[in-house]
C-alpha cells in the first residue's frame, strides 16, 4: 500500500496534464517574473501561498514555483540534508509503531526545511501522516506533491533529447521515474545538458530511454560553487535551451 499511493497520484497528475499540451519554458521569461516584485509570480509571495496551504495555485503558479526555485539564492541542487538519513532509516522497515511514524514525521519536516522541494522528504511526510491517522495534512501534501509532479511533466514527454523533462535536482529524475513505475538501468550524461536514463523494459514495443534537461540547475550551480567548476567543465559550456 506504501507504492499504491503514490503511483495513483502520479495516474492522476499524468491525467490532469494529457489536456494540456506540454510546453518548454522559457526559463529566462520565468527568471524575470519570480525576481521582479510586481510581478504576480514574484517568488516571495508564491512560497507564501504555497506555505499558507494554498489549494488553489494552479499549473502555471506550480512551474514558476518549482522551476524559479533555482533563481533563489539559497538554491542547491545537491544540498543534503542532515535528517533526510535518518528518514531513511526509519521508513524502510514493513510496519511502523506510532513512534516510529511520528519520528519520521519531525525528520522529514525537518529535512524539508533545509529543502523545500525535496519530493522523496515529502512522500515520506505523507506516509507518516496517514500512519497516524492525520488524513488531512496527508491530503494537503499529496496535493503538493502532485502538482510539483505535474509542473516537472509539463514541460515535455521525456522521450527525447527536444522534449527532455526540465529538473531542478537530479534526485528528482529517479524520484519520477519510480512514480512512473520503471526502474532505472543505466544513466549518462549527454552534451550539452541531458541526462539520459535507460529503464528496464516492460515489454517489446516499450521505450525505455528518458531525458532530462539539466542545464539550470547545473548553471546556477556552477554559479554560486565556483570551486566546483571543474566538475561540470568542458562539454557542459556548451549553450542548450
Amino acid at each position: 500500500m506504501k507504492r499504491l499511493l503514490p503511483l495513483l497520484a502520479l495516474s492522476l497528475c499524468l491525467l490532469l496534464t494529457a489536456f494540456r499540451e506540454p510546453e518548454k519554458p522559457n526559463m529566462e521569461q520565468i527568471r524575470e517574473e519570480v525576481t521582479n516584485p510586481s510581478s504576480p509570480y514574484y517568488y516571495p509571495k508564491l512560497m507564501e501561498r504555497y506555505e499558507r496551504q494554498e489549494t488553489l495555485m494552479t499549473l502555471d503558479d506550480y512551474r514558476r514555483l518549482y522551476l524559479g526555485y533555482v533563481f533563489q539564492e539559497d538554491f542547491n541542487p545537491y544540498r543534503m540534508s542532515p535528517y533526510a538519513g535518518e528518514v531513511e532509516n526509519l521508513y524502510y522497515k514493513s510496519k511502523h509503531s506510532k513512534l516510529e511514524s511520528r519520528k519520521i514525521e519531525e525528520k522529514a519536516r525537518l529535512s524539508l526545511n533545509d529543502d523545500p522541494f525535496n519530493l522523496q522528504q515529502i512522500d515520506y511526510l505523507i506516509y507518516a501522516y496517514r500512519e497516524l491517522g492525520k488524513n488531512n495534512l496527508a491530503n494537503l501534501w499529496q496535493f503538493r506533491l502532485n502538482h510539483l509532479l505535474e509542473a516537472i511533466v509539463s514541460t515535455g514527454t521525456g522521450l527525447d533529447r527536444e522534449h527532455a523533462w526540465y529538473v531542478i535536482s537530479p534526485q528528482h529524475e529517479y524520484f519520477l521515474l519510480n512514480r512512473l513505475g520503471r526502474v532505472a538501468k543505466s544513466f549518462e550524461f549527454e552534451v550539452p545538458w541531458f541526462d539520459h536514463i535507460t529503464v528496464e523494459p516492460k515489454g517489446p514495443k516499450d521505450s525505455v530511454n528518458y531525458y532530462f534537461n539539466s542545464h539550470h540547475f547545473l548553471e546556477q550551480y556552477r554559479l554560486k560553487f565556483p570551486e566546483d567548476d571543474e566538475e561540470f567543465s568542458g562539454p557542459r559550456d556548451s549553450e542548450a535551451d
